[in-house]
């Protein structure tokens, strides 16, 4: 007779008769559920999608265990002494949660209000990782400044769609063609935005010749920094709200989040070269003199402090929805009474 496994992370069935020591992969820790990232606590590993979660497989093995865990006893209720609508006492459970406000009960202040950047706390962590970096990106410039400016036989034109290898200064008279757009790939087609000559083959798309007549490009021109997305969530306690930017070794230099309060500008520049700016409508109101922004090295906390300790519905306010102005409304009405008159007239 087999039966069920309550180790974490097994579920199989069993034969209690046929049990070795190794026979369960299972997890001996608990789940672990922190800035976004679910893990178990007795391994190291992290993600953020919850099916890919429930599939780590264990980290320990063992014999399987048909005992049942007891299940969690249930916090007991007291009552508050105070009555409702119903006569029926409130639980403390019920005082101490609150339910969200509507949001058109909420007191916005004004939208043009000056908005001032926040403070900034940087973490050692940080510190130390930005340390690392500067001394790579030393040594990586001396490599630089010791190959010089030579250009080496066999290097390929950086321009988009040119084929062309660099074979000596004979090179640099050759037309270059090229394309000046940026490729895109729509439903199945590809093309480049300055032509937009379809194909649904990849090898025919690269072997597209350039609509752009110039020179070739060899090096590589040092671009200017990338605007990128970048994971963020939020998350909220009794007084605080708090947004959390996934953004590694940010510069605390170039980076900076302003905020008025019913808004916030996050401006965040990491990893050299990458940038990410956000602006969000807040549903709640905000005081900025008690509000900041703990950066650290794998992630940047926004820490703003409610203007009322209240649950907010959401961190973002919602769209405004216009109704169509009743002028339009009434002309609608007036067409569609008069054509029910022309199809009642009759010659």
């Amino acid at each position: 007779m087999s039966v069920l496994c309550y180790n974490k992370g097994c579920g199989q069935r069993f034969d209690p008769e046929n049990n070795p020591d190794d026979v369960c992969t299972h997890h001996p820790g608990v789940p672990v559920f922190h800035d976004a990232l679910k893990g178990w606590s007795c391994c190291k590993r992290r993600t953020t999608d919850f099916s890919d979660f429930l599939s780590i497989a264990g980290c320990t093995k063992g014999p399987h265990n048909k005992e049942k865990p007891p299940e969690a006893i249930k916090p007991e209720v007291k009552s508050s002494g105070e009555k409702n609508n119903g006569d029926t006492p409130k639980t403390t459970f019920e005082c101490l949660i609150q339910a969200p406000k509507p949001f058109e009960s909420i007191r916005r202040p004004s939208g043009d209000e000056p908005a001032v950047k926040l403070q900034q706390k940087v973490a050692t962590s940080l510190k130390q990782a930005l340390e690392k970096l500067k001394l790579s990106s030393d040594n990586m410039d001396k490599e630089k400044d010791e190959e010089g400016d030579e250009i080496k036989a066999g290097t390929l034109c950086k321009n988009g769609g040119c084929t062309k290898v660099f074979k000596g200064p004979q090179s640099n008279e050759e037309a270059c063609m090229y394309h000046a757009g940026v490729p895109i790939f729509h439903e199945g087609m590809k093309y480049w935005s300055c032509c937009k000559r379809k194909t649904s083959d990849f090898n025919t798309f690269l072997s597209q010749e350039g609509c752009t007549k110039g020179t070739h490009l060899w090096r590589k021109k040092d671009s200017d920094k990338k605007v990128v997305p970048c994971r963020f969530d939020w998350h909220q306690t009794g007084g605080q709200v708090i947004i959390s930017i996934y953004a590694k070794n940010s510069v605390p230099e170039l980076s900076y989040v302003e905020a008025n309060s019913i808004s916030v500008n996050i401006h965040v520049v990491f990893e050299g070269d990458k940038e990410f700016v956000h602006k969000i409508d807040l549903w709640g109101v905000i005081d900025v003199n008690k509000s900041s922004v703990n950066m650290m090295a794998s992630k940047i906390e926004v820490a703003m402090k409610k203007a009322e300790p209240m649950s907010w519905a959401r961190l973002d306010m919602p769209p405004v929805v216009v109704p169509p102005p009743e002028k339009e409304k009434a002309k609608e009405s007036d067409s569609s009474s008069d054509d029910d008159d022309d199809e009642g007239e009759v010659d």
